[in-house]
């Protein structure tokens, strides 16, 4: 996979060193590039240029390139990278990070934007994650499909403790992805079962969240926030 970043600070560096350890091939945009950063992630490709500018991303080689992740410190450059990529290159895949998260609301696919990360939203997601039995956290959406991945520590007291994962009646448009127990992640198959503490991943919509909630810990009075 070709993958082209946006932004060679902290974020955008520890993306690439990521990207290429997991054997793809990086190039990251930076205006401010020089040899102390290159020497940073030099396995890396390197382009000191603005991202902004179509000429710059013609050079990049957007449109042969799998993803673009518009990755900088400034949410009006990472969306006008994304834009661009979209409409002017078909790039099939935009992650966009979002500094702001008063600026969430634009980071969707009117802007390119196929995926919006924000830290503080996920830095919260974790420390809820940490904390809460029996709530269902969401930890990020996709915005061109407004499909969300969210995760629930089940409860010992759960009507779903015990039960095989193949007889439990799910919301419409809702995927248990991913069982973590003991540390362990577990592909789910219909006859698995649910145990107390199992950390559940699902991809579900906004509508389903509720009864999702719901289904798997009764007890819970709905609090969270929809931010659509």
């Amino acid at each position: 996979m070709r993958v082209v970043i946006a932004g060679a600070g902290s974020v955008g560096r520890s993306i690439a060193q990521e990207l290429l350890y997991n054997n793809h091939q990086v190039l990251l945009i930076d205006k401010g590039a020089d040899e102390a950063s290159i020497r940073r992630v030099p396995e890396a490709n390197w382009l000191a240029a603005d991202a902004c500018e179509i000429d710059a991303l013609n050079e990049a080689g957007l449109a042969d390139c799998d993803v673009v992740v518009a990755a900088t410190g400034d949410d009006k450059v990472n969306l006008v990278v994304s834009l661009l990529a979209k409409t002017e290159f078909g790039v099939p895949r935009t992650v966009a990070r979002v500094n702001n998260p008063k600026n969430e609301w634009l980071f969707d696919e009117a802007w390119g934007v196929d995926v919006a990360v924000s830290t503080p939203r996920l830095m919260t997601a974790l420390v809820e994650e940490a904390v809460a039995v029996g709530d269902l956290v969401r930890i990020f959406e996709f915005h061109q499909s407004h499909a969300a991945m969210v995760e629930m520590t089940l409860p010992a007291d759960s009507p779903l403790v015990g039960r095989r994962v193949g007889a439990v009646p799910f919301p419409q448009d809702t995927v248990l992805v991913a069982i973590i127990r003991d540390q362990v992640p577990i592909a789910p198959s219909a006859d698995d079962s649910l145990e107390a503490h199992d950390e559940l991943l699902f991809l579900t919509v906004s509508e389903s969240e509720d009864e999702l909630e719901s289904l798997l810990s009764p007890g819970v009075r709905v609090k969270r926030p929809r931010n659509r």
